[in-house]
């Protein structure tokens, strides 16, 4: 899905909600360190706010990226911990990950040390053909040890060999039981879902108890389900039902008529939705283009997050959340 959520499509995106919380499209710390900064970090202000997904394993280097990201005004930093394709692995970064919990930590402490934005993680909740609920617990435990306190869970394990990076996204089962167990283990942590998410109405259902939702594939393929993202889960009006001066038109289809730009986010919400970039649906073909591109830049998808609970979203709200992600996981 490279080239797919970019900064445009943010714009668009943003267009079609005043209230979505957009995240970037992985990058790897590599493509920061060695390449151009601005190609992979500059934004349009309106696009606010944005996370900035990283895809690294060292943490000086996470660290440094981080700090980059903090200048540029990103609202938050989330480290992909999901994705499963092999180049990825071959980079030791992504869903390969959390066979080191320990080295994760690390990484989630370097990056806190070195910001004041929130630094969160990505995950899947488990690795192979291993179906245990201990694994992606003690996952948790230890990265939550070093201070991270917001976890996307995208509810598939990530199968490291025998399948393509799209088979991962629907080959291994998807299990909401787990998320919702980890968050019974861990109520003071926000977790948020992820995976199989494309109606709202079925979201919500899908997450009661939890802290909020992202949705993946779905916000790219069908960027009208954003249409709804304001009045469902803010109870405001639509974009599309009361458009703000200065703004385009934009059709039922999701085609924008000028230039797609929206309002800012108000943050002082009490629920929150973000659309995050996914991280487990790059492919090998994406990898080695960005590669030649930026050195080492990889992409995932984007994603939406909504807090459900009015209690954990003022405190979402200061922590600037809310983001769109792509169609990779």
């Amino acid at each position: 899905m490279m080239d797919w959520t970019d900064r445009h499509c943010r714009v668009f995106h943003r267009a079609i909600s005043s209230k979505a919380f957009l995240y970037t499209e992985m990058v790897t710390t590599g493509a920061l360190i060695h390449g151009d900064v601005e190609r992979h970090l500059g934004f349009d202000p309106l696009d606010h706010p944005v996370a900035l997904q990283l895809g690294g394993s060292e943490p000086g280097d996470l660290a440094a990226c981080a700090r980059l990201a903090q200048r540029y005004g990103y609202a938050e930093v989330n480290l992909n911990c999901g994705c499963p394709s092999e180049r990825v692995q071959r980079g030791a970064f992504g869903a390969c990950l959390m066979e080191t919990p320990e080295q994760v930590a690390d990484c989630v402490k370097a990056m806190r040390d070195a910001v004041s934005i929130p630094v969160t993680v990505k995950h899947r909740i488990g690795l192979g053909r291993h179906e245990g609920y201990d694994f992606v617990r003690d996952f948790i435990g230890t990265v939550a040890a070093a201070g991270c306190d917001l976890f996307i869970v995208h509810a598939r394990n990530a199968w490291l060999d025998g399948l393509s990076p799209k088979e991962n996204r629907e080959v291994p089962p998807l299990r909401y039981d787990i998320v919702h167990r980890l968050k019974a283990e861990f109520p003071d942590l926000t977790i948020i879902l992820n995976g199989g998410l494309t109606t709202h109405e079925g979201a919500s259902a899908s997450a009661q108890g939890l802290d909020g939702v992202m949705f993946g594939r779905e916000a790219y393929h069908n960027p009208w389900v954003l249409g709804e993202v304001d009045s469902h889960w803010y109870g405001v009006a639509d974009l599309s039902d009361h458009p703000p001066a200065g703004s385009p038109v934009v059709s039922p289809v999701g085609s924008p008529v000028g230039c797609p730009r929206g309002p800012r986010l108000v943050r002082e919400q009490p629920v929150v939705f973000r659309v995050l970039q996914c991280d487990d649906g790059i492919t090998d073909d994406s990898v080695r283009h960005d590669n030649r591109r930026s050195g080492e830049r990889v992409h995932s998808a984007r994603h939406h997050y909504v807090d459900l609970t009015g209690q954990r979203g003022a405190v979402l709200d200061g922590r600037h959340h809310q983001a769109s992600r792509r169609q990779h996981g």
